[in-house]
């Protein structure tokens, strides 16, 4: 007669077998209760506002050269008069369409080392906020400054990185400072701005 073979137990397979056993139930419980987080969906790169585009639609010439803020790409576009020197510039816009200001306008002054005092409606809505600011790493207007013909509009520089490809401003375009002091050295006085 053949003789029959039986699994060795061992001690601790039957401790680790029990251990599942009773384990079982309370995974199988706590994956109910605490399914696995729906997957966030991937985050969509607006890659539109860093393609080169042409002045034409936009300008009938590039005397004194010309900046094309498009707040929908948050993009800056600069074209010089003599049609050598075109630069595209990640850009931070105003937070919302209220504070949006849209149409044609040119740059008045230009200033190294802006100080910056915030307007009567920031004030308003941040009213614990500093009434002046001097130049240097705690002024939200960076290392140069654009002024526009438009109170209180301005396109300049940020210390804080994070603003630039964001809806991120009270109303003035931003830019990296290495980009602003690109900017800064390529316009004029009379620069014409565009902002769509």
């Amino acid at each position: 007669m053949p003789r029959t073979t039986f699994p060795l137990v061992t001690r601790r397979s039957l401790l680790v077998g029990g251990a599942c056993a009773l384990a079982g139930p309370a995974l199988a419980r706590n994956s109910a209760l605490y399914p696995e987080p729906e997957p966030e969906p991937p985050v969509r790169r607006n890659i539109s506002g860093f393609r080169s585009i042409d002045w034409r639609p936009h300008f009938k010439t590039l005397k004194k050269g010309a900046i094309l803020v498009d707040t929908r790409s948050r993009a800056l576009h600069f074209w010089s008069e003599d049609r050598k020197i075109y630069r595209l510039y990640p850009s931070s816009v105003p937070l919302n369409d209220q504070m949006t200001r849209r149409g044609r306008t040119s740059v008045v002054r230009k200033v190294v080392g802006p100080s910056w005092a915030p307007t009567p409606s920031m004030k308003k809505r941040n009213p614990e906020w500093p009434d002046f600011v001097p130049p240097g790493p705690d002024n939200p207007m960076g290392t140069h400054a654009l002024y526009l013909s438009w109170k209180y509009y301005r396109i300049h520089g940020t210390h804080d990185n994070r603003k630039i490809g964001r809806q991120s401003s009270n109303g003035c375009i931003g830019l990296f400072n290495k980009d602003i002091a690109d900017l800064f050295s390529l316009t004029r006085i009379g620069t014409q701005v565009l902002l769509i």
